[in-house]
């Protein structure tokens, strides 16, 4: 999938630019004005920035190889941004509507291990082996290609939920002997899972989400994070935090009925500070040994400091 999206870069490169462009020639106002003509072709903000992401890297290398001095498109914004608009959380209700649409155990099990498990789909599914499957400490060790080029982070250990469990039992007792791979049917790269699992949900009678399997990983990071500390979750999910909170956990519907049904309690129900006391402040004058008039002041009851006594200058 990297291949293809360079590869889709280079072509709107050559495209705009014309094949025989030397790359030195090449300034900073023909980056705006490529990043202008993705924009005239109707691509969404984020795509453009992605595109311009990979330009960068093809032109930085360049300026490394000493082929240019300077990269032109140095200076224009690539970090994609979070849609909140593109969010979408998947319901149990809906959940099991889609798992009784799939065709076989093996689609239903592809469903769970994106919505139960918050894998990536397809790389992490297809690269997931029955030697990854630790049954008798519930774990599974999930293989990341995406991820694997940073120290430590080739894999990652998940475990087995119990909504995951009964699906990845019955492809185990179903799979054939000797058989390697957890995905069997479905490890064609000709088969596209995000099309035909928008034909499963038209299926289940539901309108197609956004972001089919990336709303799966954050429904199920949004739901873990509930329940669980957020550096354990982004280990199970294999994100950062950083990237956790822009693109993947969500407001839902129940946070803001919560929100209103649970009273909130104050301050003063919680005992952290008394409650104020409608008494009035009493005063008392007298004279001390040397003649001068002192006021007594008493705090109102249950205040937080005894009483003080002061001049009556004002000192």
């Amino acid at each position: 999938r990297t291949v293809i999206k360079f590869k889709a870069t280079k072509d709107y490169l050559t495209s705009h630019f014309g094949e025989n462009r030397a790359m030195r020639e090449i300034t900073p106002g023909d980056a705006d004005l490529f990043r202008l003509m993705l924009k005239e072709r109707g691509l969404a903000e984020n795509t453009i920035r992605k595109h311009l992401s990979i330009t960068k890297q093809f032109f930085t290398s360049a300026v490394r190889s000493k082929l240019l001095e300077e990269n032109p498109f140095r200076d224009l914004k690539s970090s994609t941004q979070a849609n909140p608009d593109r969010f979408y959380f998947i319901s149990r209700d809906e959940a099991e509507k889609v798992l009784e649409a799939c065709p076989d155990n093996e689609w239903r099990l592809i469903f769970a291990l994106s919505r139960f498990g918050g894998l990536r789909c397809p790389s992490e599914h297809l690269g997931l082996r029955w030697e990854d499957v630790d049954w008798e400490r519930n774990r599974i060790r999930v293989r990341s290609p995406k991820t694997e080029h940073h120290n430590g982070k080739s894999s990652r250990q998940v475990p087995i939920f119990p909504e995951l469990r009964t699906y990845l039992e019955t492809a185990f007792d179903e799979a054939a002997e000797g058989a390697v791979h957890v995905i069997q049917r479905y490890r064609d790269t000709n088969s596209n899972l995000r099309t035909q699992l928008g034909r499963i949900i038209d299926r289940a009678g539901l309108d197609q989400w956004p972001k089919i399997f990336q709303n799966l990983r954050s429904t199920r990071e949004t739901e873990l994070a509930e329940e669980y500390p957020l550096h354990v979750v982004i280990e199970w999910i294999g994100n950062s935090q950083a990237v956790a909170t822009k693109h993947y956990l969500q407001v839902t519907e129940d946070h803001f009925e919560k929100a209103t049904q649970n009273a909130t309690q104050t301050v003063h129900d919680r005992g952290c500070l008394p409650r104020p006391q409608n008494t009035k402040t009493q005063q008392k004058s007298q004279l001390d040994n040397a003649g001068h008039t002192w006021t007594s002041v008493q705090v109102a009851e249950g205040g937080l400091e005894p009483p003080r006594r002061f001049p009556s200058s004002g000192f």
